[in-house]
């Protein structure tokens, strides 16, 4: 069954919501009605030809037809540390840092809020934000 516009509009309000109050440390580099974005703060090398980018990319938020998908990074390098932070929030997770939602029974906030305050953590670890 195709997502209503309200479950997507909640979807996406929640997520990128809980992306924006994690800023800073985090600069958000687009947002739009169906996309958020954010990087952080300190320019680095990237890629095989070590290109300088603005900020290594951190979170982001993107409205499909039939679901919300949530891309967050950090979970990328550290998965095991996450998933002991937001075990029914990685049970969303498909691919290796993308979490798609259908429903907005699926996001559990304090698992969220400990999922992003762990990854800015990392982040600061890393020299990615100041």
């Amino acid at each position: 069954m195709p997502m209503t516009a309200e479950t997507r509009k909640a979807l996406f309000t929640a997520l990128s919501a809980a992306l924006r109050r994690r800023s800073p440390p985090m600069v958000c580099i687009k947002e739009t009605a169906s996309a958020c974005e954010f990087i952080g703060n300190i320019p680095v090398l990237y890629g095989s030809r070590k290109k300088i980018v603005p900020g290594m990319a951190f979170a982001s938020v993107v409205v499909h037809r039939d679901m919300i998908s949530f891309h967050f990074m950090p979970i990328y390098y550290h998965r095991a540390e996450f998933a002991a932070v937001a075990p029914t929030l990685v049970g969303y997770l498909k691919g290796k840092a993308c979490f798609n939602f259908r429903n907005v029974d699926q996001i559990d906030g304090k698992e969220l809020e400990a999922l992003l305050k762990k990854g800015v953590q990392a982040w600061k670890k890393l020299g990615y934000v100041r």
